[in-house]
């Protein structure tokens, strides 16, 4: 029955998926695309973060590198298709995490986090410098967006509505692989890195390879979610790709939604963006006057309601979640799971002596 169940779940969200752009529009989704390229950019650096135990101040680099990866290809290649662009985002964003990988794979904690705070502020600086290849502030333009070449026998274009099913199509068979990842022994051996990594040593695996081997692999997928993200946006520019609040968004979407937990961060990411929308729709700044007017005067109302914006909000939320759920939101659920399961294994016994 559980089963049945888990592929009854499975089978209704993909037809919701699958009517999702008929029955919301193109805006919705735009941002359910934009919802999934954000989780997807948070679960690779929990790979890092929660199963890895290394925090990145810069994880940017990556996103960005992908999006330019993609987007200098399209511009310089001609009839370059869609599939070939992601990949070669993917790609460059896996030759930078190589060649940063020697030097910061030997360094943990504040190092490995400051390390990669200067390189970012590096890249992107370097990004804005090298106006001739990167546009600079202006950025690179792509359009229109390529079609996708099934071996040159099948073209299809895409519209909105084709790249909605595309992005949602790689994105989800990303996360699928980074899942399946997570719970092969070698991530067995992550997680141990990250508890101990010197009893990880002492078994007589390599810590520093295996490291470098998930840098890469955290790196690619980041790359992959920018690649996309540029593609949706038809245009990426040094603040999109490589500005310090890229890194640090993700950053909150894992501790909002839970370090420990693969779906922490998909969680985040979801909650991120409910909030992203509910503040840019203007209502809550409606809810938040009207609240407001019955305390103080209208000006003075409307100045402290154009006070709360978006990245302020989500700061409090942050301090709330930091202070009173440290596990996130996934760790609350778990834990309010766990705690019934104990009151019915608990009350179950009672019941039937009575």
């Amino acid at each position: 029955m559980k089963r049945n169940l888990i592929w009854t779940l499975w089978a209704a969200g993909v037809a919701a998926v699958a009517l999702f752009p008929h029955l919301f529009g193109v805006y919705y989704a735009n941002a359910l695309i934009l919802f999934a390229v954000w989780a997807l950019f948070a679960v690779s650096l929990n790979l890092l973060l929660g199963f890895t135990g290394l925090l990145s101040f810069g994880h940017a680099m990556y996103f960005g590198t992908g999006a330019y990866g993609a987007a200098l290809a399209l511009n310089h290649i001609k009839g370059l298709s869609i599939v070939p662009a992601v990949i070669i985002g993917m790609i460059a964003a896996v030759i930078l995490a190589l060649l940063i990988a020697p030097l910061v794979v030997r360094v943990s904690g504040t190092a490995f986090a400051m390390l990669h705070l200067a390189f970012a502020q590096l890249l992107y600086v370097l990004a804005l410098k090298l106006r001739s290849i990167t546009g600079g502030e202006d950025g690179i333009s792509i359009y229109p967006r390529p079609d996708l070449n099934i071996f040159g026998l099948l073209r299809i274009e895409m519209n909105d509505q084709n790249f909605f099913y595309f992005a949602v199509i790689v994105i989800a068979a990303a996360l699928s692989f980074l899942w399946f990842f997570t719970k092969t022994p070698f991530g067995q051996i992550m997680v141990g890195m990250r508890d101990n990594s010197k009893r990880i040593g002492y078994l007589g695996f390599k810590v520093t390879y295996t490291k470098a081997v998930v840098y890469a692999v955290s790196g690619g997928f980041a790359g992959l979610a920018g690649a996309i993200y540029a593609l949706l946006q038809s245009l990426i520019s040094t603040n999109d790709a490589y500005s310090m609040v890229v890194s640090v968004y993700p950053i909150m979407m894992v501790m909002l939604g839970g370090v420990l937990s693969y779906f922490g961060p998909i969680v985040g990411a979801a909650f991120f963006a409910l909030i992203d929308e509910w503040i840019g729709s203007g209502q809550f700044q409606q809810l938040l006057l009207k609240l407001l007017s019955l305390l103080l005067p209208s000006s003075l109302a409307q100045r402290v309601s154009d006070f709360f914006q978006f990245e302020m909000i989500l700061g409090l939320i942050l301090v709330l979640v930091t202070l009173y759920w440290p596990l996130g939101l996934a760790g609350f659920i778990a834990l309010q799971r766990m705690r019934w399961q104990m009151r019915r294994v608990s009350g179950g016994p009672q019941r039937s002596a009575t």
